[in-house]
């Protein structure tokens, strides 16, 4: 068979015209060093802070150092597989988490996948875990109460919605037990709550998830897990991406509240983070920027305006102090961030005060906008009254002799702080605070033993429920204490002292 010149003319000219060649441009890099969970790359010149980069292996880092001829990537991973010599890919995403409603009743990572277990996350919606903070003139007032459930808490150290109340103490002094009993008193409220844990045991945060099923809370709750085995990187961006995953709901217009347990390990995740890019160190070898890491996570909760759609986010972050320490330099730059604090202090935890709040050093910036009416009337004074009395009970161990004045304020200090005590997981409902600190506050209950304060407390609102539901259904539904409300509480206090024999 012959082949024509011609034909090979003709068969070369139409593949020339043909051709068609399309280029891919992918900005790459080289590893230069790699070791403790950072690589530097050499190249990428093209990439931007923040932004995900993936290795040869297939896991991924985050670009947080842009030098000039070199980039520091953090390795959210396993690093061992990284060589010197591999190349690097940004792949054009700026670190962001999936969000919105599929994420409820999950435990997810902080890249936002799913660990327990129960499928894929299925969401097309996902948030930047870096963003601004909503302005000043996007707000608007703190004036509604986010009813933690705690009787302590809501009488005298309220904290609204879109507020930030840092949870402060020494470990095992029941901060964690705040938080949870909060997410469990939100279950029937309409807010979605999400469970930031930065650097704990995962058998701790297991319990966590435990709990909060056991007592259905679950069903509102997301569960954001950063445990102790992984790596720096998804310990420092975890808090970031449980905001994201709040702001979706806040720009909604619904409520949200996050709770940052704790920023401690999440300042020591910076740290190491910090120290192993090479960046200066500062006072206790945190990173200078320190400050701002918390500030710009802090700020972004709020309580939107109308304009806005009137949704909020509240968060209670958490920090771990050293022997009650508050005046440390972790400690102090956050409370100097939030609106208040609420201090939880190891001597009063021993002693069987739980919560084992000091109410001396305990304060919300928001105060009495972040209570209903009728808890405002009854609990007025509490804070101040036993802040003197616990004063007043450390001069009084040393004398005998007391007149009958300050016997009688010890006596009802005594009440009050029994009344405070609660069991963990066991939130109460407004309207049950209400009736129990209003009879310790008018004296009513004088005359039951104060160790028996706690039986009478449980007896008193099974009574009330029972006999006088009308009272409690009217508190709740008002808002507000009436002249016929405080009438019914002491004649209700009275006929179950009278019924169960309550006396000194």
């Amino acid at each position: 068979m012959s082949v024509r010149a011609t034909e090979i003319s003709d068969i070369l000219r139409s593949q020339i015209e043909n051709f068609g060649q399309q280029l891919t441009v992918t900005n790459v890099g080289t590893v230069v060093e790699v070791g403790d969970g950072i690589a530097t790359v050499y190249g990428l010149s093209q990439v931007q802070a923040s932004e995900l980069v993936e290795f040869e292996n297939g896991v991924r880092g985050l670009a947080l150092n842009l030098s000039e001829d070199s980039v520091g990537i953090v390795i959210m991973g396993d690093y061992t597989g990284i060589e010197e010599g591999q190349t690097v890919r940004s792949t054009g995403e700026i670190a962001s988490v999936p969000v919105g409603d599929a994420l409820i009743g999950r435990v997810v990572n902080a890249l936002g996948q799913p660990l327990d277990g129960k499928g894929p996350i299925v969401t097309d919606k996902t948030r930047f875990i870096e963003r601004i903070a909503p302005g000043v003139i996007e707000r608007k007032n703190v004036d509604t109460p986010l009813q933690t459930g705690i009787k302590a808490v809501d009488a005298m150290i309220p904290i609204g919605r879109g507020q930030r109340e840092l949870i402060i103490g020494d470990r095992q002094t029941g901060k964690s037990a705040v938080a949870i009993d909060t997410i469990i008193n939100q279950k029937n409220s309409g807010v979605i709550c999400i469970y930031v844990a930065i650097g704990q045991k995962q058998s701790q945060i297991r319990q966590v998830q435990r709990v909060l099923e056991e007592n259905g809370a679950m069903d509102n709750t997301i569960i954001v897990a950063a445990s102790a085995s992984d790596p720096a990187a998804l310990q420092y961006i975890a808090p970031f991406a449980g905001c994201a995953m709040g702001e979706e709901f806040m720009e909604t217009g619904r409520d949200a509240l996050i709770v940052y347990d704790d920023l401690s390990k999440h300042a020591w995740a910076y740290r190491q983070v910090s120290l192993l890019l090479r960046r200066p160190p500062g006072r206790e070898a945190y990173p200078g920027d320190v400050f701002y890491l918390h500030s710009r996570l802090l700020e972004r909760a709020a309580q939107l305006s109308d304009e806005r759609g009137g949704g909020s986010l509240t968060a209670l972050p958490f920090i771990e102090t050293q022997a009650n320490d508050v005046s440390a330099y972790i400690p102090t730059n956050v409370i100097s961030i939030t609106d208040g604090q609420i201090f939880l202090e190891a001597d009063l935890f021993n002693a069987g005060i739980r919560p084992a709040i000091n109410v001396g050093i305990s304060v919300s910036r928001v105060g009495g906008d972040a209570q209903i009416k009728a808890m405002k009337s009854v609990a007025g004074r509490m804070k101040l009254d036993l802040a003197q009395f616990r004063d007043l009970a450390a001069f009084a161990q040393f004398g005998s002799d007391l007149d009958p004045a300050t016997r009688a304020q010890l006596d009802r200090g005594l009440r009050v702080q029994e009344v405070l005590k609660q069991p963990q997981y066991s939130p109460l409902p407004v309207e049950e605070q209400v009736a129990i600190i209003y009879l310790v506050n008018n004296g009513i209950i004088d005359t039951v033993p104060v160790e028996r304060i706690g039986e009478f407390q449980r007896g008193y609102i099974e009574y009330l429920h029972t006999n006088h539901p009308q009272v409690l259904d009217t508190i709740r539904e008002s808002r507000a204490l009436s002249d016929e409300a405080t009438a019914a509480l002491t004649a209700g206090a009275r006929e179950y002292m009278q019924t169960v024999g309550f006396a000194k």
